[in-house]
């Protein structure tokens, strides 16, 4: 860009019917031809993450009313010798099951989608079976991370006030 005024004087003392108005540079060049495509695919991570966020809430919402609906069924079973582990599994357990359920019906979605998709991707196969696995798994990690709260919660209910509202 130092050299855009030098350069208009050198065409203009050549031939003065020769217009130069735009001149730019090469990084800017590339940075207009790649901006749509930069700003889908920012758009669909921030999209993306958005959904993330949603999924981690509702699966946290669902356990956490289940727990409650269900605290004086699992003061029982505590009463009974349950172990807190066994409550701790059984809560983490619904959660990993709504997370696969989740995997699954998006895994189908995501196939249906990939041809669409594949005009933005770069370097990987619309049917990458890593990418998929990997996202798989970080759905599962979320699920057992968003669910273990209400199942510690649930560890923690006292036998003896669960019995009392029987």
């Amino acid at each position: 860009m130092l050299l855009a005024n030098s350069l208009r004087a050198e065409v203009s003392s050549l031939d003065r019917g020769v217009p130069i108005s735009l001149v730019q540079s090469m990084d800017q060049l590339l940075d207009q031809t790649v901006a749509q495509p930069r700003f889908n695919l920012v758009l669909l991570g921030v999209f993306a993450a958005i959904s993330l966020v949603l999924a981690t809430v509702g699966i946290y919402g669902i356990l956490s009313n289940g727990v409650r609906a269900r605290t004086q069924e699992i003061g029982i079973r505590m009463a009974l010798g349950a172990e807190k582990s066994s409550v701790l599994r059984l809560v983490v357990g619904q959660g990993i099951r709504l997370a696969l359920l989740g995997i699954v019906i998006g895994v189908v979605v995501a196939v249906i989608c990939t041809r669409f998709l594949a005009g933005m991707l770069y370097q990987v196969r619309p049917l990458d079976a890593s990418t998929f696995a990997g996202v798989a798994f970080g759905l599962l990690l979320v699920s057992v991370l968003a669910g273990y709260l209400p199942a510690r919660r649930a560890t923690k209910v006292d036998p003896i006030i669960a019995l009392r509202h029987e």
